[in-house]
């Protein structure tokens, strides 16, 4: 019997070869750099776990793992992101993933979580779920997240990567005056005045990583 299948998706390099050497020992490992490539190299690789940065370009780690567990049903998928937002950690443990790490966490956590969500367990990092917990006891409501519809959500976080409107066209295979409807829906509906409040609007939506 082979080694179980992981598949890293991560867009800064030098993170994901450092995640891929402290696997390999114990695992098949591949990397993916955007959300997007991970849609598409995931249905031919079938990995077991998919490990999966929230800041991807083109398709962020959120929309990503939502589609790709809709894919992959029985892939496992571990969040594995710099963010501390517990809020984004509620929904991803809901909706899609089987454990949260933070990258700050020791490295011999996330071998420790790959085994666990192997097993059919869940693993979120202790810091994480002391959080979740203190936020259920203060406010036990699960789903407190502006509404966003799913093609709204692509074309905000490409065009808050900056990309014309032609390039979002092509990427998402619709038209150019399609994006522009959805672009001034949204800052109609959001109340955003330029392209800054875009961008503002779209780390808001945990769509775009802030900048370092």
């Amino acid at each position: 019997m082979g080694k179980p299948r992981v598949l890293i998706a991560d867009d800064h390099i030098l993170v994901s070869e450092a995640f891929k050497r402290l696997l390999e020992p114990e695992f098949e490992v591949a990397t993916v750099a955007d959300g997007r490539a991970l849609l598409h190299k995931a249905p031919e690789l079938r990995p077991d776990v998919v490990v999966l940065d929230l800041g991807l370009p083109l398709l962020n780690g959120m929309d990503a793992g939502r589609q790709l567990k809709r894919m992959l049903p029985k892939t496992k998928i571990i969040v594995l992101t710099m963010s501390e937002d517990s809020d984004l950690a509620s929904v991803a443990l809901r909706d899609w993933a089987s454990g949260y790490l933070l990258k700050t966490s020791a490295g011999g956590e996330l071998v420790q979580a790959v085994r666990e969500v192997l097993k059919g367990k869940s693993y979120v990092t202790p810091y994480i779920a002391q959080r979740l917990l203190d936020q259920f006891v203060r406010d036990p409501r699960t789903d407190r997240m502006k509404h966003l519809t799913p093609r709204q959500r692509e074309v905000l976080q490409l065009l808050a990567e900056g990309r014309p409107m032609k390039e979002v066209a092509a990427v998402l295979h619709i038209t150019t005056r399609t994006v522009a409807f959805h672009k001034y829906r949204i800052m109609e509906e959001f109340s955003l005045k330029n392209n800054s409040d875009l961008v503002r609007f779209a780390m808001k939506e945990h769509l775009l990583a802030p900048p370092a």
